[in-house]
């Protein structure tokens, strides 16, 4: 497949990674000459440089014969341009965008993207992505990471194992006898910031973060199987009004009164404009990192604090602070994947990631086949694949202890209408089962040739 990527900054570095890993012909434009020549130093990809939306750029990029472009630059007026240009010129087949500005999302300016107006096929935004990934880890205490999947049938949920996690030290092949009515596969372990597959007989060891899918009717006692009981978040600050802070809250206010919600802004005016647009939210003006203000927000007695100003160090400091004043969770958006492997370590609960939530958006609509959704976890270490067992498949029909997945793959759950099916050796898969499975780096491709065709790739 042909890809053109406009925007070499993280997330648009990310993405060119991935393709580019899986042998697709990946050509990056973008007009920073310092951040093209990073991106040709360490990725096997054609670089351009020029601004994305110029058609003669985008000509040289190779638009006349591409497959897709994906549009994620800083402005969301370039990306939209590039589109219309690669669609009206060049007939480029699939157009995706970064959209942050809600002004163009607003749901009574809906057919701006239609064919017949601005031809995009697929709108990211990724405030709103952001916002809904921490409202999802809000409603689960104790979790780092939650991702629904099959119509929220199946979760797939991030933990961290404390000295009191009743599970250390129990080999994984294990689980099945210890707990034989929960619905659960263990799919990812990361361990002093390295991730693993595991195998049946890996442990759990203090500290490890252990990702599971799980029926999600099943979560709260999975949650109670790794010694999480932490009660539900009704006192809730958020530091920070930008737009993730603002859908955050309107999130939240959709659960009544049950939650009590506070937001710290810096700047008057945006602080000013959030009081006047949410309605059960306290909007505060001042700084996070004033350790007075945190004092009057009754800081130290929430049960989550949620750091997501645009400024990394204030997320970090202030999610410290909170922390210190006696706050029993504190999540911290951070953009710079350096600072991710320090946070456990500084007593970050739950870090969050806005390239890789967006970079995982975008990866569902480049996979082939018969694939629904696809979730990154972490950088480089897999996807979490949900998709549809064709008849012709040869996942169908069989066994799976008969069936040779190939290496880094793990089956977490397979959904047959409203019954979610713990996969185990003698499962046999029907057609129209939805899938739900982890696959290491180096499978994807193979997966991915396993749900657009059938037996001979296995």
């Amino acid at each position: 497949m042909k890809v053109i990527v406009c925007g070499a900054g993280q997330v648009g570095f990310v993405i060119a990674k991935y393709l580019s890993g899986e042998n697709n012909d990946v050509t990056v434009v973008d007009q920073r000459p310092d951040l093209i020549r990073k991106v040709g130093d360490v990725l096997d990809v054609r670089c351009v440089l020029g601004h994305a939306a110029h058609p003669k750029v985008l000509e040289q990029a190779g638009a006349a014969d591409a497959d897709m472009i994906i549009a994620v630059t800083q402005a969301d007026e370039v990306n939209m341009v590039a589109c219309q240009v690669a669609h009206s010129l060049f007939k480029l087949p699939t157009k995706i965008a970064r959209v942050r500005s809600q002004a163009y999302l607003q749901p009574l300016w809906s057919e701006l993207f239609s064919r017949e107006h601005l031809p995009i096929d697929v709108i990211i935004s990724p405030e709103i992505e952001v916002a809904r990934a921490i409202f999802r880890r809000i409603q689960v205490p104790g979790a780092t990471n939650v991702i629904p999947l099959v119509d929220d049938k199946v979760r797939m949920i991030g933990v961290r194992c404390a000295a009191d996690c009743p599970l250390i030290n129990t080999p994984l092949r294990q689980l099945t006898v210890l707990f034989p009515d929960l619905n659960i596969v263990i799919v990812g372990i990361v361990r002093d910031g390295k991730p693993i597959v595991p195998s049946a007989e890996d442990q759990m060891l203090v500290g490890d973060e252990v990702m599971f899918v799980v029926d999600t009717h099943q979560v709260g006692r999975a949650m109670m199987a790794f010694g999480h009981e932490e009660p539900e978040a009704r006192r809730l600050v958020v530091f920070g009004g930008g737009n993730v802070g603002e859908f955050l809250a309107q999130q939240v206010e959709t659960l009544g009164a049950a939650v009590s919600t506070k937001v710290i802004e810096l700047d008057r005016e945006r602080a000013g404009e959030l009081a006047a647009g949410l309605h059960r939210t306290m909007v505060l003006h001042g700084d996070a990192l004033d350790s007075d203000l945190l004092e009057e927000a009754s800081v130290g007695s929430a049960e989550t604090v949620v750091a997501v100003t645009d400024d990394d160090e204030v997320n970090l400091l202030s999610a410290l602070l909170a922390k210190r004043q006696g706050a029993k969770r504190v999540m911290a958006l951070v953009n710079k994947s350096d600072y991710a492997p320090l946070m456990s370590t500084l007593g970050i609960d739950v870090v969050i990631s806005p390239h890789m939530i967006t970079v995982s958006n975008i990866l569902q609509h480049v996979r082939r086949g018969r694939i629904r959704a696809v979730h990154s976890l972490l950088e480089g270490f897999g996807e979490l694949i949900e998709a549809d067992a064709l008849e012709t498949s040869g996942l169908v029909g069989r066994p799976l202890k008969e069936i040779d997945l190939p290496e880094g793959v793990l089956m977490g759950a397979v959904v047959r209408g409203d019954k979610v099916i713990t996969p185990r050796g003698n499962t046999v898969m029907q057609s129209g089962d939805r899938v739900v499975m982890f696959a290491a780096a180096a499978a994807v491709k193979k997966i991915e040739k396993i749900f657009s065709v059938g037996l001979e790739f296995f």
